[in-house]
């Protein structure tokens, strides 16, 4: 499991978008690609207690390309939907990789950029999905593998280098910028801002660039596996200032992003199948703005 991983909020529609991605890209790289890297990993149900219908996919964990990712039928909410701000770039070694992985996720979509040549890429194409999830498709001589990327208004540099310092606070992998563009004259962008930046947090690669005009929102999230209660504290800290502190975790950082900042030990308190164990811990839970483990734990143990 890698550490920060996407988190996507739909209304009733988690278990068919997670199956249907999955099942996208294991049908492209089933040949090229160990197909195994792209499968249904858990699914939770709600249960009696709802609040969703008994039965029905609370959280879906799914993986395309190695990457996880985490879907959840949170039901509607004011704000919640999906843009451009957040989208998928998926690099593919072969040209029929683009092509078919393109006509199979941007059916009943709406394509923004249309497959084509272009001066950065032999093959590329930008789309949203059916579900309005956005996705950009490039032919590269990389490994295939998936790549969150972040469109700023004008605020790209002071991200990327704000979330840089945020996750070397933390002494583990390389938090980095790796590689930076910006738009000169007569670009589609301000002069000087970035107009393509790859940057590393803890060893995990992003994109970033400028000139979007369509505001984040929490339909997508970044999901940080913390594995202590001093890497919560610290992401929590920082993250958090100047933005705005949510519930169980949940926060919005100064430049709109989107994070949960959750203890890796939370899921197997709350997975425990004393039914009793679980709800005390659901119900601590939902009283805390960030996640204390000890206090978890008490509400475990009674």
């Amino acid at each position: 499991m890698k550490n920060i991983n996407p988190f996507l909020w739909f209304d009733t529609q988690a278990e068919e978008a997670a199956n249907f991605y999955v099942s996208s890209f294991s049908s492209v790289f089933d040949v090229t690609f160990d197909s195994n890297n792209s499968k249904m990993l858990i699914i939770n149900r709600y249960g009696d207690a709802g609040p969703g219908p008994k039965g029905s996919v609370m959280i879906a964990n799914f993986q395309l390309l190695g990457q996880e990712f985490v879907a959840l039928n949170g039901g509607p909410v004011k704000d919640f939907y999906f843009n451009t701000s957040i989208s998928f770039f998926v690099n593919c070694r072969l040209e029929n990789e683009v092509i078919q992985l393109f006509k199979k996720l941007s059916e009943n979509g709406k394509i923004l950029m249309p497959l084509n040549i272009y001066p950065f890429s032999e093959k590329f194409v930008w789309f949203n999905d059916k579900f309005g999830v956005s996705w950009q498709l490039n032919l590269s001589k990389k490994a295939q593998n998936i790549i969150p990327f972040l469109w700023y208004e004008n605020q790209a540099e002071e991200a990327m280098n704000y979330y840089i310092s945020v996750f070397s606070a933390l002494g583990k992998n390389k938090s980095e910028i790796k590689k930076l563009s910006r738009f000169g004259i007569n670009e589609n962008g301000q002069v000087g801002k970035v107009q393509h930046a790859v940057f590393c947090l803890n060893g995990q690669e992003y994109m970033t660039m400028d000139s979007n005009k369509e505001r984040f929102t929490p339909s997508i999230s970044l999901f940080v596996n913390c594995e202590s209660q001093n890497e919560v504290d610290v992401l929590w800290d920082k993250l958090s200032k100047g933005g705005k502190p949510g519930q169980c975790g949940w926060l919005t950082d100064k430049f709109g992003v989107t994070w949960q900042i959750v203890p890796k030990a939370i899921v197997k308190l709350m997975r425990d199948p004393d039914l009793k164990k679980s709800q005390r811990v659901t119900e601590a839970l939902m009283k805390m703005t960030k996640i204390e483990i000890d206090d978890l734990i008490k509400a475990y143990n009674g």
